[in-house]
């Protein structure tokens, strides 16, 4: 069976390969900021981790439908959106894009413990028919070392890694010896809770292990 993962992050590629499902990649257009801001304004409140995630997570795996229905009519499989923020202190973190925000937010995150947050979508596409979809988010608690000195922060923040991630870390990296626990699956800290993936695929009628790509299957 097709898998197409309507993102263009390497980790959650790799998560996938790890499991043996080797997915088409196509890259959703949406825009994320205006996506929150409209629904934010639309019900004239603030979103909460979980439901923004879960938004931008059905929104994608949306957008490539609807482009695999325009351009591969005959799809016939699954797509999967997904999603992820930190939050920690109450505090919503994404991806920090700057060397100084990242800096800032390891120097605060030293001993903390803060919550991932990821949101899950997966559309069953059948050429002729109606899609039909599975969602939900994912959460797994990352506790950090609390003797983690600046020089250490300025050394991961310079390598680029930090600064294009939710929450400024990855557990399956170069921030990975920065971390000294995970509560939780801990594929949901690098990008997509696997078991959840799972879930939602056999709710759409689909067994997870029809989408393995084995030698030899």
């Amino acid at each position: 069976m097709r898998v197409c993962l309507a993102s263009t992050s390497p980790a959650r590629l790799m998560l996938l390969r790890q499991v043996a499902i080797e997915p088409e990649l196509m890259a959703p257009e949406v825009d994320e900021d205006e996506v929150v801001r409209a629904v934010e304004h639309g019900e004239g409140r603030r979103l909460s981790a979980d439901e923004h995630v879960l938004l931008l997570a059905r929104r994608k795996a949306a957008a490539v439908a609807a482009d695999l229905a325009a351009t591969d009519p005959g799809f016939d499989g699954i797509v999967i959106g997904g999603d992820s923020m930190f939050e920690i202190d109450g505090e919503i973190l994404g991806k920090p894009h700057r060397p100084e925000v990242a800096r800032a937010r390891w120097q605060a995150m030293r001993g903390a413990t803060g919550i991932l947050h990821s949101g899950h979508s997966v559309l069953r596409i059948q050429p002729g028919g109606p899609a039909t979809e599975a969602h939900a988010t994912a959460h797994a608690a990352v506790t950090f070392s609390a003797d983690i000195t600046d020089a250490e922060i300025d050394a991961y923040v310079a390598t680029g890694e930090p600064l294009l991630v939710a929450g400024a870390f990855t557990v399956d990296s170069l921030g990975g010896a920065f971390i000294e626990r995970v509560e939780g699956d801990p594929s949901t800290v690098v990008g997509m809770s696997l078991s959840t993936l799972r879930h939602l695929v056999r709710e759409l009628g689909v067994e997870w292990t029809d989408l393995w790509t084995l030698p030899n299957s």
